[in-house]
């Protein structure tokens, strides 16, 4: 290793750096010596892509290179060769609008091992595909001490020994620290590499932000404002000032030009004291026959506001059977349903209440969302199929009586955030009815919560409102951190899940 170091520089290549260039080359591959770089093959790779080469030079010495092209990597076979991805060496396959980064050489020279060069290469490399916009980078890597074990194992057998770090393979080893996952065994990959057995081991970065490109002129939003509404109990005269009062947190959060508006759960409850004079079972059904004309007037509302609603939850008859519904009411007009699966004690005591039987994430202009009413937060297998499923942020609409029924819903919702890597919102609601049977004094605070790593609040809190206070909470909250955490997060609970001997499905 050099000894005094005064100026590591990322550079272009150049045609001047040829001769140091072929130099390294050499050195570099001394097992296969005259299989370096001809002057013709660099004047090509600069021609065709000169953002795609590389090189680093220390005190102004050449010390390692990168090349690549672009492919329109569907166009090539899954047992594809070197010569396949060069066309024979000329680099005619390299496409200007290609997806794949695909790598031709990295290097770094024997006396500069050691001071992660290698590592400012792999850098500059996921930077350029981030930056075109390419869906990942794919190369073959050798795998150069496998002739000191092909007779007694497999490929496959070797590699997940490296993996395990049983056996040490300079090469792979490497590939695997730089977040490059092994794809699959890539057979006469290279001719003439007979410590490789012509063997190789297709690694691929996969780029969390690439977008596909798209004809349609809107486009996922990155940042989602989120808005919570914290609902005072109270009594109303009549739907129309319950809505009255809906449309005025509509409204505020829509001011503040929030993408979601999440109300809590059996936020129309206050309706039920017109039936007071009825079983408690009775009067709840009389309040489910107001639920598809207040979804309605909420559909209204999303598209006047142009603001995502999520409604809570409200009783809703089907086939004779009362359920706790709500509904995602989105600003292009349409709308969609979702169910609370577990019921509470209560709920199946007092009113009857049948579980749902259906659960699923929801596509919208801000990413894929869940929803869970209330008591299915604490039941982590929900939220764990919904983060499956490519969940960004889940929903929590409650109502909760006591500070230990709060609590039970707040600990459980931080913990969805943790393990799933999502972003979780809960609203709920405060105030007494008085006149309503089977209504309590309400206890709650909306919070917005986060993952706990480097890229988000310590405690994992995003926003929180003033608890038993009404109120609205608006809360930002990026779309990107999770993928950036999901690949490269402290801990990533998503990724280190044991599908090997657990799962978790749907019937």
């Amino acid at each position: 290793m050099i000894q005094k170091i005064e100026n590591i520089e990322l550079q272009f290549l150049t045609l001047n750096d040829y001769k140091a260039l072929k130099v390294a080359m050499v050195q570099a591959y001394s097992s296969m010596p005259d299989d370096y770089w001809k002057e013709n093959q660099i004047i090509t790779l600069i021609k065709k892509f000169p953002e795609g080469q590389v090189i680093i030079k220390i005190n102004g010495e050449l010390a390692g290179c990168a090349l690549s092209i672009k492919l329109d990597y569907d166009n090539f076979d899954d047992q594809h060769t070197y010569k396949d991805i060069t066309n024979n060496y000329t680099f005619d396959t390299h496409n200007e609008n290609g997806n794949v980064l695909y790598g031709i050489d990295v290097f770094i020279k024997q006396e500069y091992r050691g001071l992660r060069l290698g590592r400012r290469l792999y850098d500059y490399r996921k930077e350029l595909a981030e930056k075109q916009n390419l869906r990942g980078i794919a190369f073959g890597g050798r795998i150069p001490n496998y002739h000191k074990y092909a007779a007694i194992l497999s490929p496959k057998e070797y590699i997940e020994k490296v993996k395990r770090k049983e056996i040490h393979d300079p090469v792979l080893n490497f590939q695997i620290s730089n977040d490059f996952h092994p794809s699959k065994i890539l057979k006469r990959y290279l001719e003439g590499d007979e410590n490789s057995g012509e063997f190789a081991v297709l690694l691929e970065w996969d780029n969390i932000y690439y977008q596909k490109k798209s004809t349609k002129v809107a486009t996922k939003k990155k940042v989602v404002r989120l808005g919570l509404i914290q609902w005072q109990m109270r009594l109303y005269k009549d739907l129309e000032e319950l809505m009255q009062q809906a449309e005025y947190f509509v409204d505020a959060v829509a001011a503040y030009r929030s993408d979601f508006a999440l109300f809590p759960e059996f936020f129309n409850a206050p309706l039920m004291a017109d039936n007071n004079h009825l079983t408690e079972s009775e009067a709840i059904r009389e309040l489910a026959k107001y639920t598809p004309i207040i979804v309605q007037k909420f559909s209204e509302l999303a598209i006047s506001y142009n603001i995502n609603v999520i409604t809570g939850s409200m009783p809703e008859m089907k086939n004779s059977l009362l359920y706790n519904v709500g509904y995602i009411c989105k600003r292009d007009g349409t709308t969609e349903r979702y169910e609370k699966l577990h019921v509470t004690p209560n709920e199946a005591k007092v009113w009857g209440m049948q579980g749902g039987n259906e659960l699923k994430t929801f596509d919208t202009d801000c990413g894929k969302i869940g929803v869970l009413i209330c008591y299915d937060s604490e039941f982590p297998e929900l939220s764990r199929i919904l983060a499956e499923e490519g969940m960004d942020i889940l929903f929590i609409p409650f109502l909760t009586d006591t500070q230990n029924g709060y609590s039970r819903v707040r600990n459980c919702a931080q913990a969805r955030a943790i393990e799933n890597e999502c972003y979780v919102a809960i609203a709920g609601s405060v105030g007494n009815l008085p006149k309503v049977n089977n209504m309590d004094i309400q206890y709650a605070q909306s919070m917005v919560f986060t993952p706990c790593d480097f890229s988000f609040p310590a405690n994992g809190i995003k926003a929180e409102a003033t608890a038993n206070t009404e109120m609205i909470l608006i809360a930002d909250v990026d779309l990107d951190l999770l993928k950036d955490l999901n690949q490269f997060g402290s801990v990533r609970n998503l990724k280190d899940r044991r599908k090997d001997i657990f799962e978790v499905k749907k019937h």
